[in-house]
Order: C-alpha cells, then sequence, then structure tokens
C-alpha cells in the first residue's frame, strides 16, 4: 500500500530496509530495494510502486531521451534546405513553410527536454508532444486575438481557402413531435433527423469527460448545466434552439448518460485492476508479450479522485471553478465555429476536439494533485496552466469578434432562473463554511 506522504517520487526521503537485487526491474544492473520504508509514517510499500516511470522496465531503448539523435536528424534536414534544395520563389508558399518549420521545431525540442507530466503511458514524450501543441495553439489564439475582425476571418483561407466565409448556423428546432401523423411515408421523421454524426459524438465525448473527470455527480451536473445554458443561449445560436426530448431524452439520458455510464463502468475495471509490471523481455511467451505491450497504452497506476467539494471552502470554490470551465470550453466550441465561420464538420473542429481530449486528462490529474496535496505541489502544473489560458482566450476571441451576439439580452425569466440559482449557490456556501462553523463553536 502507498503510503500518504509519499506521492511516489521523493526517493530522497525513504530508508531502505534490506537491499535485494529486483529480477522485475531489472535495468542496466541496477539493484533496487524489495521493500522501502518511508521515513514519515513508517509505511513499508513494495518496490513496485517506486517505478517513476511506465517506460523503465518495459524496453530501455525508448526509455532513453535520444536528445542528441534528435538534434543531429534536425540538423541534417535544416543543412538539406539550406544547401541543397532551391528555394521557391513563391513569396505565400515559403511563409507558410517557415511557419510550419517553426512550428516542428519547437516541437522537437519540446519533446526531448521539457518537463515530464503526470502521465508516463504510452511514453511521457506522447504527453511532452501535446504539451507543446498547447503552447502553439495558444501563440495562434493570440495572434488570431491581436488581429482585426476582417483580417482574422480572412486569416482563416490561408489555413483553408473554403473559410472566410460566413455559413448558416442549422436550427434544431421547429417541428418538436416526436411522432408526426401528419407525414404518412414516415412519422417517425423527426427522430431520424437528428440522428445525425453528433450522436455518436456526444456519447463518445461523455465517456471521455468521465475518464478525464472521475465522478458520476460532476459530469451529470455539468452535462444537466450545459441544457440550461442551451435553453438560455438559444436566442444568440440558433444552434442550440432544439426540440425539449432532444435536449432531455436524445442528449442528457441517451448520449450523456449512456456515456457516463459507460465511463464509470471502464473507471471501476481501471480501479480494480493489478498494476503490477513485468519487463517485456522477461516475459517467455508470445502471447504474454503481446499482452503487455497492449497494456502499455492502459495507465501505470491509478489514482480515484475524490473531489470532497464540501469538505472545505478551498475545494468547494476550486470545484466550481472547474465545471465553470468545463461549461464555458463546452461554449467555445459552438461560439468559435460561429464568430470565425467555420462549418461544424470542418476538419479544425474535429482536431481542436482531439487537442481537447488529449490534455484534459492531464490537466484534470494536475489540478486534483493540486487541490488535494497544495503543500507538496506548490504550482498548478504546466498543462492545466495552458487549458486555462487555452480557454480564457477563445473566449475572448469570440467577445471581441461578435459582441452584438454576446450582447443579445436574455430573456426575463432565464435571467430570474439564473439569478435564483446564483443566490442558492451563494446562500447554501455561506450557511455551509461560515454559519455553521460559527454554530458549532457556540
Amino acid at each position: 500500500s502507498n503510503c500518504s506522504c509519499l506521492r511516489g517520487t521523493q526517493f530522497a526521503k525513504l530508508s531502505f530496509s534490506k537491499p535485494f537485487f529486483c529480477h522485475v526491474h531489472e535495468v542496466n544492473a541496477v539493484v533496487r530495494p524489495a521493500n522501502v520504508v518511508c521515513s514519515f509514517c513508517h509505511t513499508v510499500i513494495d518496490c513496485y510502486s517506486l517505478s517513476h516511470t511506465s517506460f523503465t522496465y518495459f524496453c530501455p531503448f525508448l526509455l532513453r531521451a535520444h536528445t542528441v539523435t534528435v538534434l543531429f536528424i534536425l540538423t541534417c534536414v535544416l543543412v538539406y534546405v539550406t544547401l541543397l534544395e532551391e528555394t521557391p520563389q513563391d513569396t505565400t508558399y515559403n511563409t507558410k513553410r517557415g511557419i510550419v518549420a517553426s512550428i516542428l521545431v519547437f516541437l522537437c525540442f519540446g519533446v526531448t527536454q521539457a518537463k515530464d507530466g503526470p502521465f508516463t503511458r504510452p511514453h511521457p514524450a506522447y504527453w511532452r508532444f501535446w504539451l507543446c501543441v498547447s503552447v502553439v495553439y495558444e501563440l495562434f489564439l493570440i495572434f488570431v486575438l491581436f488581429q482585426t475582425v476582417h483580417d482574422g476571418r480572412q486569416f482563416m483561407k490561408s489555413i483553408d481557402p473554403k473559410l472566410g466565409v460566413p455559413l448558416p448556423e442549422r436550427d434544431y428546432g421547429g417541428n418538436c413531435l416526436i411522432y408526426d401523423p401528419g407525414n404518412t411515408t414516415d412519422p417517425w421523421h423527426n427522430i431520424w433527423d437528428k440522428m445525425d454524426g453528433f450522436v455518436p459524438a456526444h456519447f463518445l465525448g461523455w465517456y471521455i469527460k468521465t475518464l478525464v473527470i472521475r465522478d458520476w455527480w460532476m459530469c451529470m451536473i455539468i452535462s444537466v448545466m450545459f441544457e440550461f445554458l442551451e435553453y438560455s443561449l438559444e436566442h444568440q445560436l440558433p444552434n442550440f434552439s432544439e426540440c425539449w426530448w432532444d435536449h432531455w431524452i436524445m442528449d442528457v439520458l441517451v448520449c450523456n448518460g449512456l456515456g457516463i455510464y459507460a465511463g464509470m463502468k471502464t473507471l471501476g475495471w481501471l480501479s480494480m485492476k493489478p498494476y503490477q509490471w513485468q519487463g517485456l523481455w522477461n516475459i517467455p511467451t508470445y502471447k504474454g508479450k503481446i499482452k503487455r505491450i497492449a497494456f502499455q497504452f492502459t495507465p501505470y497506476s491509478w489514482v480515484k479522485f475524490e473531489w470532497k467539494p464540501a469538505s472545505n471552502l478551498r475545494r468547494w470554490l476550486a470545484v466550481l471553478g472547474i465545471i465553470f470551465m468545463f461549461l464555458l470550453a463546452e461554449l467555445n466550441t459552438f461560439y468559435l465555429k460561429f464568430v470565425l465561420w467555420m462549418p461544424p464538420e470542418h476538419y479544425l473542429v474535429l482536431l481542436r476536439l482531439v487537442f481537447f481530449v488529449n490534455v484534459g486528462g492531464v490537466a484534470m490529474r494536475e489540478i486534483y494533485d493540486f487541490m488535494d496535496d497544495p503543500k507538496f505541489y506548490r504550482k498548478l502544473g504546466q498543462q492545466a496552466w495552458m487549458v486555462a489560458a487555452i480557454t480564457v482566450t477563445e473566449f475572448l476571441i469570440v467577445m471581441k469578434y461578435d459582441p452584438e451576439t454576446i450582447m443579445l439580452p436574455i430573456p426575463f425569466f432565464v435571467t430570474q432562473c439564473w439569478i435564483l440559482g446564483i443566490l442558492l449557490i451563494l446562500c447554501w456556501t455561506l450557511w455551509r463554511f461560515f454559519i455553521r462553523q460559527h454554530l458549532r463553536l457556540l
């Protein structure tokens, strides 16, 4: 069992109980103890829990940083481009190629030199790559933010010539009859019309979000709150105008609900799965080797998230902040494509979702570690910092590029509902963390 003060990395605070050669963890004839004792809580920890990287005993060649190799290959490519390749006389082409080359050089540097995060599977370099992509994406957003509205939209044509043209939003409202008796050909046509590519996307999205958040209540709250946001903002974006059964049956119960259920089942399996790893070359059978390679794409160890929002004011405010940022990132998906004139099926919209899938899990783990033990994790993790900056920058772009849509007055009834909800949260916060504590002291 792991001790509460170790956190898996403080090797300097350990005292060895007895030296022993661990054949499972044999790498370059390094002698490791069979058991260690924490100097603080005196908990005995087995040698499996002290592996600070999951690739150490999988394949030693892949563990190496290969910094010199990457630098040599990069230098050879630059020498070839400089001395052997004739530079085209196309200014636009050279500008695009120079920007892409600069990004690739930065990615090479980051993948080999950036700081590792909390995730090590399938390889630490994979997560360093997405950290560097986060920096590139944030710089791209900052550049777009500093352009005029016209120049920013026309700049998107340099990425795809088909962009830069206003696109109509599809209205999902209209005829909301589940069964339309007036249509003799297909009275269920309203349901089939809603069965587009977004149905499996909703399910898969909430399955992944559940793996990221690792809490059923938080997932359900975010799912329901986003439907309320769609109700509240349908006067701004026609895309939010959906039938009642599309909101609560198709989205909340079917797509989101099944995705959350499947995600919770996966979390249960991951929490019960034994995490004891053996070196690839120490496995005698080919079937075992293939299974070991497949499990390299699963977590090295598992941490159950216990958010406990009502335990203290700091955690309560942190959980509220997480929910707020989640909802803001969800809204940015719709508003960004609206203000930058990108169709929903465009590959840039899909790439943004793939990006958040890869960085969201790391960011949430860093936030949880920062909340759970602020004395050990003295600063917010690098990926969490980047995700927060990206989410805020995206929203600032939306505000700058279409303030008329953002400032459209919310209907009075909707405003009353939101004010009532905010007041209830404030009253509960005052009661739970101030008035109740004061009454206990009396």
